[in-house]
């Protein structure tokens, strides 16, 4: 079954809500280790634009293989 790019959309922002808690989580727990301090307010504000960028990434993603998996292959009929 084919899936609708609104399907594809809200798959592609419920990965990224998922991922923006693990990121800003990730960025408060390994920023100290490399000298980074920042606020929760920084780490906040850096999780949300790259949870933009990966909506954005992840949907372009699902639409390109979309696209790949629902092309007809080429006909290996010669005749014609």
């Amino acid at each position: 079954m084919k899936q609708s790019r609104l399907m594809s959309l809200v798959e592609s922002v419920a990965n990224v809500i998922v991922g923006y808690g693990v990121a800003v989580m990730t960025q408060i727990l390994i920023f100290p280790i490399f000298g980074l301090h920042t606020t929760l307010a920084q780490n906040l504000k850096m999780g949300a634009v790259f949870s933009v960028v990966s909506i954005a990434r992840s949907f372009a993603l699902r639409r390109l293989f979309e696209a790949i998996r629902t092309k007809k292959p080429p006909s290996l009929d010669n005749s014609g």
